[in-house]
């Protein structure tokens, strides 16, 4: 099996200055799943209720994901309300219903098992552990996580990153974790706990990957289509996830490609509220986004001569 992703399935409820939706799908596994759906084959684990209107299961289906790790459990679905003002980097949470998700138990269907590429999205981090412990021989695992799991659970998510390859935080969570402003120091603290690499998302400003050997500063796309950001880091992780997949490729080069391709994916994802951008995608349209960030962001190196000028 290609990519598991295990989060989150929700209801939302989301306000931006371009509008508002309720009960709209969400959760950080569907994100990243629709995500990866582009590229290789996926599987989500996650809990819903028997509210779960069944069109969403459908729409998971007809993106050929595999739902076999779903649970459907007596209650109701896990809800979400929030609202963004101008600055669309911060969401502002109205409520949060957590339902069915206090219930979830993950435990992986056999054919899950031996899904090469995991990815650990947003949950309990002992959640988390207890995925890790069902695996077989994962290619590559990675995990998100968010401050209530670094305010809350913080032995739990050290453990966590011990046994996984990447991590992905947002800026402001790497630095929270690891108790310092500086985005270096954190993820330099962050790979001495044991995780391979780091890659902090930084939202509209692009992404930054870190190893013991490398650094790598990946541009955002200037954007000026934003309706809704939600997810957008489920998606470049989705994105990120179904690349390597795809391509079976761990070098240095490929793992910088994954990276954009991962931001090529968020860029779609917050044209429009939920997966709607997502259901009108084409694949011509994700390789000539890649190209447009591939071209903005190439430059000449400078002649010996100039150098000396500089």
């Amino acid at each position: 099996m290609g990519v598991l992703i295990v989060g989150t399935i929700g209801l939302d409820t989301v306000e931006t200055p371009f509008g508002k939706k309720n009960e709209i799908l969400g959760g950080s596994a569907i994100h990243a799943g629709i995500s990866s759906s582009f590229y290789a084959d996926t599987a989500i684990c996650g809990v819903v209720g028997v509210d779960f209107p069944k069109k969403h299961l459908d729409f998971l289906k007809s993106k050929k994901i595999d739902i076999s790790g779903i649970q459907v459990v007596p209650g109701e679905t896990f809800r979400w309300s929030g609202y963004y003002e101008y600055d669309m980097n911060q969401a502002h949470t109205r409520d949060t219903r957590l339902n069915v998700y206090t219930m979830f138990d993950p435990k992986l269907p056999e054919k899950l098992k031996s899904a090469q590429f995991v990815f650990l999205a947003n949950l309990d981090p002992e959640l988390q552990l207890k995925v890790l412990d069902q695996l077989e021989k994962p290619t590559l695992v990675a995990m998100d996580t968010m401050d209530f799991w670094i305010n809350n659970k913080r032995d739990a998510l050290r453990e966590v990153i011990k046994r996984v390859d990447f991590v992905l935080m947002n800026d402001g969570e790497a630095r929270h974790f690891m108790e310092t402003p500086n985005i270096p120091i954190a993820a330099k603290k962050l790979l001495k706990l044991g995780a391979k690499a780091v890659i902090i998302k930084k939202g509209e400003h692009g992404a930054l990957l870190f190893t013991d050997k490398l650094h790598f500063s990946a541009p955002s796309y200037p954007q000026d289509m934003l309706r809704d950001p939600t997810g957008a880091g489920d998606s470049f992780a989705g994105g990120f996830m179904g690349y390597l997949a795809k391509t079976n490729d761990m070098s240095e080069k490929n793992i910088r490609r994954a990276i954009i391709v991962g931001s090529v994916m968020a860029s779609f994802n917050v044209e429009d509220f939920s997966l709607d951008r997502m259901k009108r995608l084409k694949h011509e349209e994700i390789f000539t986004r890649f190209d447009e960030f591939r071209c903005f962001s190439e430059f000449e190196s400078l002649s010996e001569k100039e150098a000396k000028n500089v």
